[in-house]
Parts: C-alpha cells; sequence; structure tokens
C-alpha cells in the first residue's frame, strides 16, 4: 500500500512539474515566435530540460498553434476579408507560400527531429539579417514581385523547420527583397505562418495524441503572450528604424551561434 501510495504522489508531482513546464515554454514561443530568432531552437532547448516527456521538436512545433491563434485573433479583421476573397492578392500569396512551406518543411521535418540546434544556422540567420538591415539603409531599389516573395518567403519558412533557423528572420529577410515597408513586411511574415502552423500541428496531434491533453496548457500561455507581443511589436515597427532593429537581432543571432558553438 505505500509502495502505491508513493507511486501516486510521484505521478501527481510529474504531472505538475509537465504543466508547470508547458507552461513556461508556451510563454517563451509567445515572446520569440515574432523575434528573428528560432523560437522552436529555444523551445526545443529548453525542452531538454523540462519534464514534458515528449520530443523537444515535436512540442516545439505544436506550440507554434498557440501563437497561430494569435496572429487569426489579433489580424481577424483582415483574416475575414482574406476569406471572403475580398483580398485576392494576399490569398494567392499565402497558396503559394505555404504549399512550397509544405513541400519543403515535411520531409525535412523527419530528418532533422532528432537533431539538436546548430550554431551554424543561427549564423546563416545573422548573415541574414546583416543583408536586411544593409538592404534598408541601402534603400536600394528592391525589384521583386509580390508573387516572387510568396516563392522566396515559402522557401524559407519550410527550411524553418530546422532548429536554429529562424522563420521571423528568414521570411523577413525575403520580404525584404520587395517593395514592402517595415510594418508590411512584419505583418506579411506572421500572416504567412498561421497556415503552415495549423496544418503542421494538427498533424502531430494525429501523430503524438498526446500532445493535445498534455500541451493545452502551453497553448494557453503561448496564446495570451503572443497578443501581446506582437501587439509591441507592430507598434514599435512604426516608431523606429528598421535597420537598427534588424541589425540588433543579427547581433543576438551572431551571440547565441557562438555561446552555442563553445558549449558543444
Amino acid at each position: 500500500m505505500k509502495l502505491r501510495s508513493l507511486d501516486g504522489l510521484e505521478c501527481l508531482s510529474y504531472n505538475i512539474l509537465s504543466m508547470w513546464s508547458y507552461l513556461i515554454l508556451g510563454v517563451v514561443q509567445g515572446i520569440t515566435e515574432w523575434l528573428p530568432i528560432s523560437s522552436q531552437g529555444v523551445v526545443a532547448i529548453l525542452g531538454r530540460f523540462t519534464q514534458i516527456g515528449i520530443n523537444e521538436i515535436d512540442a516545439a512545433i505544436f506550440l507554434h498553434l498557440g501563437t497561430a491563434c494569435a496572429v487569426l485573433f489579433y489580424f481577424r479583421h483582415e483574416w475575414k476579408k482574406i476569406i471572403k476573397l475580398e483580398n485576392p492578392v494576399l490569398l494567392k500569396f499565402l497558396i503559394i507560400a505555404t504549399i512550397i512551406s509544405l513541400i519543403i518543411g515535411f520531409p525535412l521535418y523527419h530528418l532533422v527531429r532528432l537533431t539538436t540546434v546548430g550554431p551554424a544556422l543561427l549564423f546563416i540567420t545573422g548573415i541574414g539579417l546583416l543583408i536586411t538591415a544593409w538592404l534598408h539603409r541601402t534603400r536600394r531599389e528592391r525589384g521583386w514581385s509580390f508573387n516572387k516573395l510568396a516563392y522566396i518567403g515559402g522557401l524559407l519558412q519550410g527550411l524553418s523547420v530546422i532548429p536554429g533557423f529562424s522563420r521571423s528572420g528568414g521570411t523577413i529577410f525575403g520580404l525584404s527583397l520587395g517593395k514592402l515597408n517595415q510594418t508590411q513586411i512584419l505583418k506579411i511574415s506572421y500572416l504567412m505562418s498561421v497556415p503552415i502552423a495549423l496544418a503542421s500541428s494538427f498533424y502531430l496531434m494525429l501523430r503524438t495524441p498526446t500532445l493535445i491533453y498534455q500541451g493545452w496548457p502551453a497553448l494557453i500561455t503561448s496564446f495570451f503572450f503572443g497578443v501581446i507581443t506582437l501587439s509591441l511589436l507592430l507598434k514599435l515597427s512604426q516608431k523606429i528604424n528598421f535597420f537598427w532593429w534588424a541589425l540588433t537581432f543579427s547581433g543576438l543571432c551572431f551571440a547565441g551561434a557562438l555561446i552555442n558553438f563553445f558549449a558543444l
């Protein structure tokens, strides 16, 4: 009887720790998803030190469902126009980008789900952000059409399944090759994350059903903090120079790559 009681206490303790772990991971996802750093990489690293009991890459990808819901809520009026076919140009962009992302990301996911965050990928993201900063600093004419941006954005978003490769950083760089202003770049980068996040989360729930009833606390916190952080960043983007914004996060990527390299 004592042994069974002890097992019950241990099980209860594990469940409590697991819930707190998911809550914390959800907060991290909600804050880092919109930044040009790899939220998936950060969440995956933290997942190794928590009591979630699930593959860290799977958990990190699944948590994008919470921030996808944040985008749906924050841009609800824009999504309403898209659903009603009142913005066919943006709808076409999202369809192209999503298809490309799925073609690239789905097979790549099965190759990298057991890997770790790579310092080289963080370094590449840092270089991309440096180029982004340079594009905005020099204000060079960038002639990429909106349709071409959908292909490059979809490609870079598909590659972001690799831990350490920033989805936001990659798509921000890709969208900077067009004629969009900084607020439009951020907005479209966030909008295009929704279809791929919904598709990947649904696939993971079919693959690992325990994700939904174990990870629901993280979905709540990632949604809540995602809405707050998203609102703050979009307001900030209208007041600051995008050059310094991209340059700052490029430095953070380089710093993260160095830390990760020496930690190996």
